[in-house]
């Protein structure tokens, strides 16, 4: 069997990205939050929000470096596995990621050098300067980021000229049809992630009766911030989804599993796209609400996959399905949040054993939620790379062969696995080890010396835990 460098290249790049999109949708949203403890601690000199404020600092250090390691690579895989698009659209993707590292990962690394080490060396309020500049950071990064994604989504302010791109309007390029609603969608999705986090974790300790006076805070915190933001993530979506049916109505199509243009179309709750035979071998689905959704009107019309050639249609199924991970990930999260207040109105939230379990095992659900909606606009996109302008052969390295790209697959995937469970591992110790009493804390802290360097900040051994009795 061949091997298509193509599809190597495709599944390496895919890879690389959904292993690094974790941690800066977590990294943002928790950028915030620290920033706001370290508010509350300057407002009130409560130290429970100072307790708090301590432990996910030391959180986001671990998992900002894993972001950083994780990321790094994939300019790499610009100039070895795409080096076509690399070249093509040079004239706007090099400086708009060059203004990227120089407006906002500067600015994060020089402060949160502050954040890690300042404690007890600076002022409390440049302390918590430091903390909301590391938490504008994270914006400006993922703004520039973000900018560059929806560009290659709905291109516009520029021209293809010789193959290469170059750039007429800066304002249009940067500021395409596309990214204000998926700059707000992914900002709030951000926000559910650390949101979601933090409250399992909370939860977790709350059930081992760990600092129960700073968690029970923190939990309160985060289901109200849930509540109103998980029904408010639905209604961006869907403004983002309308957004889509402009400019990509093949990626729609693709995510309802609409074959045939026309009015009155389901919203299919489950469905076997047959993408050969272009159709649906079984559907289950609730009359006219697609068509309700996406055009406000039940017998709106919407356009069908058969519209167009079968090589310029994304993969169905893997859209499809995506898509419905997402959208249930997102009811429940909105149930959970209802779940919380009705809880919160009897006065049971932080006491409801069944609950806490829930939240505890809620954590993974929004980075299951992000990497299915990244599958759903990446490969909904497909076949094109600069949607409508270049393909993803056209992009390809050309002198790039199969066992190449099998090779630095395989390299990355081995690479990664090993980076991920020693990440999560010491990611786990760090929660494990965290909001002790306060004799176990000032003993723990008596066996440490004093960070120096991001890692060294948690003071969390990598074999041990502080108090192996507790689990």
């Amino acid at each position: 069997m061949e091997l298509d460098p193509l599809l190597l290249s495709r599944m390496q790049f895919a890879f690389v990205v959904s292993f690094h999109a974790i941690f800066p949708v977590f990294t943002i949203g928790l950028a915030s939050y620290i920033a706001l403890l370290h508010g509350l601690f300057f407002k009130t000199n409560n130290p429970a929000w100072d307790r708090l404020a301590l432990f996910w600092t030391k959180v986001f250090a671990v998992v900002f470096g894993m972001g950083v390691v994780s990321g790094i690579v994939m300019s790499f895989q610009f100039g070895t596995n795409w080096s076509n698009f690399s070249q093509a659209a040079s004239n706007f993707l090099g400086p708009v990621l060059s203004y990227e590292v120089v407006t906002a990962f500067f600015l994060e690394a020089a402060f949160l050098g502050v954040l890690l080490f300042g404690r007890g060396k600076v002022p409390q309020g440049v302390h918590l300067f430091a903390a909301i500049m590391v938490a504008i950071g994270t914006f400006i990064s993922s703004f520039w980021i973000l900018s560059a994604n929806s560009w290659m989504h709905t291109p516009a302010g520029v021209e293809l000229i010789d193959y290469r791109f170059h750039v007429v309007s800066w304002t249009e390029a940067i500021f395409n049809p596309s990214f204000p609603y998926r700059f707000a969608h992914m900002a709030m999705a951000s926000f559910l992630t650390g949101g979601f986090v933090v409250a399992g974790v909370s939860a977790w300790f709350l059930l081992r009766g760990r600092d129960p006076e700073a968690n029970r805070r923190a939990l309160s915190m985060c289901l109200w911030l849930l509540l109103f933001l998980a029904p408010a993530q639905a209604v961006v979506g869907d403004f983002h989804g309308l957004n889509t049916l402009e400019h990509q109505p093949a990626k729609v199509a693709a995510m309802e599993g609409h074959w045939e243009t026309s009015g009155n179309v389901p919203l299919l709750l489950f469905a076997i796209p047959d993408q050969e035979a272009q159709t649906n071998r079984f559907e289950i689905g609730i009359p006219n609400l697609a068509s309700l959704i996406l055009t406000h009107s039940t017998d709106g019309v919407i356009q069908g996959l058969n519209e167009f050639a079968p090589e310029e249609q994304p993969p169905v199924w893997i859209v499809f399905w995506a898509f419905r991970v997402m959208v249930g990930i997102g009811l429940l999260m909105i149930a959970t949040a209802l779940i919380g207040l009705l809880l919160r109105r009897k006065g049971k939230f932080h006491q409801h054993t069944g609950f806490l379990k829930t939240l505890v095992y809620m954590i993974p659900m929004p980075f299951v939620a992000v990497l299915a909606g990244w599958i759903v606009t990446e490969s909904g996109r497909a076949p094109w790379l600069v949607y409508g302008m270049m393909t993803h052969a056209e992009g390809v390295t050309p002198s790039l062969t199969g066992p190449m790209a099998l090779f630095t697959l395989v390299g990355y995937v081995l690479v990664y696995a090993v980076v991920f469970y020693a990440g999560i591992y010491y990611l786990t110790r760090v929660v494990r080890n965290g909001m002790l009493p306060k004799e176990e804390r000032e003993a723990a802290g008596d066996n440490f010396r004093r960070p120096m360097r991001p890692l060294s900040a948690t003071e969390t051994p990598f074999d041990d835990d502080v108090d192996p009795v507790r689990n």
